[in-house]
């Protein structure tokens, strides 16, 4: 049986690093969200430079280990003289980290749309940017939905690494807690339950927008 005093007994510090892993995960999810796009358009750019570059950012960064990129916000930076605390170096890690696979994702969202219909847009007046931003993308997202939720939901569970530079989340504290309280299995299965308590809500509303789009498409 569970020994729930020790989650009565330490409930502040299991609810700060509810509150840290929620906000480090939305930051992140909104953060990567944007780069990856950004990094999906360019990756498809008729220009070879460009195209050369994100194809470089993608391979870089998922062929790199999170931990190391989180690393490098935390303990590289600080030796160019940009110091940066665990919560905003957690977050930028793992923006950075998901936004290469979410760029992958939207690349293939964008290349399964007809070419007729980028031809048709800079037809009628509008440039590479603005249609991507008004015809195509808003087609290219509804097919990658699936993808993009297990993208967002790996980014939630990557966040524990956020303990490892005491970052203050879940993991941060379920560690202290555990040492404090020679507890383990205990305060690992409440912090396991605090996680679906993020995961599970994120799950149900990928499936509910995977089934409303198919609907409507």
């Amino acid at each position: 049986m569970l020994d729930f005093s020790i989650l009565l007994d330490h409930k502040e510090e299991f609810w700060a690093g509810f509150v840290t892993t929620f906000q480090v995960s939305v930051l992140a999810l909104l953060l990567s969200l944007v780069m990856g796009t950004i990094v999906a358009v360019l990756k498809i750019s008729p220009i070879k430079l460009i195209k050369g570059l994100a194809t470089a950012y993608i391979e870089f960064i998922q062929n790199t280990p999170l931990l190391i990129q989180i690393f490098f916000f935390y303990f590289g930076l600080p030796a160019l003289g940009i110091q940066l605390n665990p919560f905003i170096s957690g977050t930028l890690g793992l923006a950075v980290y998901t936004s290469a696979y979410i760029a992958e994702a939207i690349r293939a969202g964008i290349q399964s749309i007809s070419s007729g219909q980028v031809e048709a847009g800079r037809a009628s007046g509008l440039t590479y940017i603005q249609t991507m931003r008004y015809i195509i993308l808003p087609q290219a997202i509804k097919v990658v939905i699936p993808p993009l939720g297990n993208q967002f939901l790996n980014l939630v569970m990557g966040s524990a690494i956020l303990g490892s530079i005491s970052g203050k989340d879940l993991m941060y504290y379920g560690d202290i807690i555990s040492s404090d309280t020679f507890v383990v299995f205990d305060v690992y299965i409440f912090v396991a339950l605090f996680y679906l308590i993020l995961t599970v809500p994120l799950s149900l509303l990928i499936s509910y927008l995977e089934r409303k789009f198919s609907v409507t498409d």
